[in-house]
């Protein structure tokens, strides 16, 4: 994890977004905070923060829209993003990941398991694999996949196809086992997610086929094992 990781703290309640500052600047990150979506982009013109804990609920753009075009921005497509809300339905929770955030807390909250929960995303952007997995390409049709760097390029031009931090996590893992089974359990832990997290793989699965299939609807590389979980099958 980074030394001193940046956190940019994007929330409208000005009492819990300096209670949030003071927490985690006791727990030893940099913290910005910006109380809206435009505020926040603002923000974004001149920081490169390490993540984004990001209040779904706000006046004016909400939170989802602002990951939706965070996820279409170059500079900030990959910026992990967190997602704070009130709302912790399956169906608010599911959209918040088909948004293109990396995590999702419910408020309340206990502030040690926001920390953990940052770690957490922070190691999974800072680990490229799979600790005790070789370095290795596998291969995915026009593309490549690069277990070390955690990169998916294409074989032509080389050219990045950019990945959400959560994105790559996922892609990493089920490489780390291809043609064998990852039940849901086994990729939320992989993740770093807690049980809670398993039906939100379903979502992240299907973001990463939008990246890595010609047919998201008929995949040839990612497979669904029905009641079992998940299997990745390379392929020239």
């Amino acid at each position: 994890m980074p030394e001193e990781a940046h956190i940019l703290v994007v929330d409208d309640d000005v009492r819990l977004r300096g209670l949030l500052s003071r927490y985690l600047a006791d727990q030893g990150f940099r913290v910005t905070t910006a109380s809206s979506g435009p505020d926040a982009r603002d923000k974004l013109r001149f920081l490169a923060p390490d993540l984004l804990v990001l209040d779904v609920m706000m006046p004016g753009e909400t939170g989802l829209e602002l990951v939706e075009s965070l996820r279409r921005d170059d500079d900030h497509s990959e910026l992990p993003v967190l997602l704070l809300t009130a709302r912790f339905a399956p169906e608010d929770r599911i959209a918040g990941f088909e948004a293109g955030a990396d995590d999702y807390l419910g408020k309340p909250f206990e502030p040690k398991e926001l920390v953990l929960r940052i770690r957490a995303m922070l190691r999974r952007t800072a680990a490229p694999a799979p600790a005790g997995l070789p370095p290795g390409r596998i291969p995915l049709g026009d593309l490549e996949f690069d277990r070390a760097r955690a990169e998916l390029r294409r074989v032509a031009d080389g050219a990045a196809i950019r990945l959400t931090g959560g994105e790559a996590a996922l892609l990493a893992a089920l490489a780390g086992t291809p043609n064998e089974v990852l039940s849901r359990e086994a990729i939320a832990l992989a993740l770093g997610m807690d049980e809670t997290g398993e039906r939100a793989i379903d979502v992240q699965v299907t973001r990463l086929r939008r990246k890595i299939e010609t047919d998201p609807r008929e995949p040839r590389f990612l497979h669904t094992v029905r009641g079992r979980g998940y299997v990745l099958k390379p392929g020239a």
